[in-house]
């Protein structure tokens, strides 16, 4: 099962406006943050996404899959994955290279993978609300940088990836909060699946319709304003 809320105590994160010095919980060290549990508890992104990446990792370098979406719901429903989290960053962009890869795009997925991880790492948990760009829209913008070999001197691979970003970033918006994980990295994928068409030629499949398995644990479903909600559709027959 997910875990929304404090992975120490259970207790609702509380965020902040104005960062504060705390020390993790988990690795002891003191950071700046701007979120933490009502009983105080602060874990910092490091230890939040530690097990997650590694299980992505291993995850996306032995699938065969041609599904990003069918990779993020299989990798999901593992424990190591919360609710919510920064290990989401990595998560939409490593579906992606392995998807990529997987349908005859030309990509090194063993150099790719720990790239992906190196890069969306640097995103931190909550820049969708305090930065304005989610971290799921700008991992889906890092997997085009990645495969397109971009970097800030490129003319059309540096167009691509930020091209991607801000697609990822508008239909992220346009969905509205508070936050979701799972939704947002849905749509950052959804969107990734159909720039990569367009652009690069190569298709990656989805599913005929994407439904989330997540609401029952995540407090601040939108439920029928969802386009993922798995309700919608017995409701609206009602």
């Amino acid at each position: 099962m997910p875990t929304t809320n404090c992975l120490i105590c259970g207790a609702e994160l509380e965020y902040y406006q104005t960062p504060r010095q705390m020390v993790c919980a988990m690795c002891k060290k003191e950071y700046e943050t701007t979120v933490a549990c009502k009983e105080g508890h602060f874990i910092c992104d490091a230890c939040h996404m530690e097990k997650g990446v590694a299980m992505i990792l291993d995850f996306c370098q032995n699938t065969e899959s041609r599904n990003p979406i069918a990779m993020l719901q299989q990798m999901m429903a593992r424990p190591e994955i919360y609710m919510h989290g920064p290990e989401h960053h990595v998560m939409v962009g490593a579906a992606l290279l392995a998807a990529y890869r997987n349908c005859g795009g030309r990509v090194d997925l063993s150099a790719a993978l720990p790239e992906m991880v190196r890069r969306g790492q640097q995103v931190p948990g909550g820049a969708c609300g305090f930065w304005g760009c989610c971290g799921a829209g700008v991992s889906a913008g890092i997997f085009v940088s990645i495969i397109t070999e971009a970097t800030p001197l490129e003319k059309k691979s540096w167009g691509l990836a930020n091209q991607m970003t801000a697609r990822a970033l508008q239909a992220i918006g346009a969905l509205g909060g508070p936050r979701c994980c799972k939704r947002d990295s849905f749509t950052a994928v959804r969107e990734a699946v159909a720039f990569v068409q367009e652009n690069l030629g190569i298709s990656m499949e989805l599913p005929e319709k994407i439904i989330c398995g997540f609401s029952r644990w995540n407090e601040q479903c939108k439920k029928e304003a969802c386009p993922y909600y798995a309700n919608k559709e017995k409701k609206s027959i009602v």
